[in-house]
């Protein structure tokens, strides 16, 4: 990994996804125009997981431009686009996270970025679309934000009490694994502070970054909705744990960001609320 310039990769993913931010954001004004942006979405997994011609055009964008820049690297995003590494390097592209916040005009969806040699992240961005912030970081090198045009690092809190914690959490579209999950948050929600759902995984690693949080779990991710935004975590401060980046979402893996003062009763309290163990999957008897 070292014989990668992870500054000059972090760059390459701020560029990109800034870039990919403005057509995203131009695409969304233009689409309004013709009347609800809804009736531009289809759905995925299911009828509540969509995914609109703005996501496509954005990863297309996106891959077309990692592949100008380096044409060697490899690719894997969310809407499907695929390709080998002869570099080493692969990246891990998420077009939009938080779709169904883009369709409704709730200002927290995402592009995602990140660099990735031998199923690790070494560097990667997080763009907050509709606000401009530009959250990075590199293996090693901290995590920073971009905002009103002025950089800053990012430090998670000092929180160590997960009674007094603000915690934010995510839900599956999968109608079987939402219930799962609310049973998770029915043994959670009395023993802290109060949760988040803001809809944005990538975010949710973001805001325990610059400390709007103090800790994130989630169940059922994808490499895609994790990757950049667990390294800016990490970079942070925070303890983070995730599954490897080749293992599906359809696994029901837990993914979890927590301050570092907080980690460890921060795992203790989610292995006894069953919140440190895989989904069930569909179908299985819970």
């Amino acid at each position: 990994m070292t014989s990668h310039d992870l500054l000059e990769l972090r760059s390459i993913a701020v560029d990109v996804a800034t870039a990919a931010a403005e057509r995203i954001l131009e695409k969304r004004a233009e689409l309004s125009g013709h009347g609800d942006i809804r009736q531009f979405a289809s759905t995925k997994s299911s009828a509540v997981d969509p995914v609109t011609v703005v996501d496509t055009l954005a990863e297309d964008f996106i891959v077309d431009r990692l592949h100008t820049l380096r044409p060697e690297d490899g690719v894997i995003g969310e809407e499907g686009s695929e390709r080998a590494s002869a570099s080493g390097v692969s990246w891990v592209v998420d077009p939009i996270d938080g779709t169904v916040n883009f369709l409704y005009g709730v200002p927290e969806y995402a592009v995602s970025i990140a660099a990735t040699v031998d199923g690790h992240v070494i560097a990667g961005a997080v763009v907050n679309v509709p606000r401009g912030d530009v959250y990075s970081a590199a293996l090693g090198h901290g995590a920073t934000v971009i905002r009103d045009g002025s950089t800053r690092p990012l430090r998670c809190t000092k929180a160590a009490n997960p009674a007094l914690a603000l915690v934010a959490t995510g839900f599956a579209y999968d109608s079987e694994w939402r219930a799962q999950q609310a049973e998770l948050l029915v043994r959670l929600l009395p023993r802290v502070r109060d949760i988040r759902r803001m809809g944005a995984a990538a975010l949710d690693f973001c805001r325990v970054a610059e400390g709007t949080v103090d800790a994130f779990y989630e169940h059922g991710l994808h490499c895609w909705d994790f990757a950049a935004g667990a390294l800016i975590a990490a970079e942070a401060g925070a303890v983070v744990h995730t599954p490897a980046l080749s293992t599906p979402g359809a696994a029901g893996q837990p993914v979890s960001a927590a301050a570092g003062n907080l980690a460890g009763a921060w795992a203790e309290l989610l292995d006894s609320v069953g919140a440190s163990s895989p989904l069930n999957l569909p179908g299985t008897p819970v």
